[in-house]
């Protein structure tokens, strides 16, 4: 995982096997007003449930190239 300014970023492109251990360790792991931006092959649609029920906020955008990238925050403003 990467670090840039208040935004962790965690490509699970090349997870062998489901990523929801790595994207839950990476959520527990951000600091106050930090962000984390999810690169996934696919629209992590399971996830934004979970996400919900632990108080973050989502932001998915779909890239040009077909990949999707989620902003990840306990407040998107």
């Amino acid at each position: 995982m990467s670090r840039n300014d208040g935004e962790r970023v965690l490509d699970v492109r090349e997870v062998d096997g489901p990523p929801f251990d790595e994207i839950s360790t990476a959520l527990t792991d951000l600091e106050d007003g930090e962000r984390l931006r999810l690169i996934a092959p696919f629209e992590p649609r399971p996830l934004y449930e979970v996400l919900e029920e632990r108080g973050f906020e989502y932001d998915p955008e779909r890239t040009d190239d077909g990949r999707f990238e989620v902003l990840i925050a306990d407040s998107l403003e």
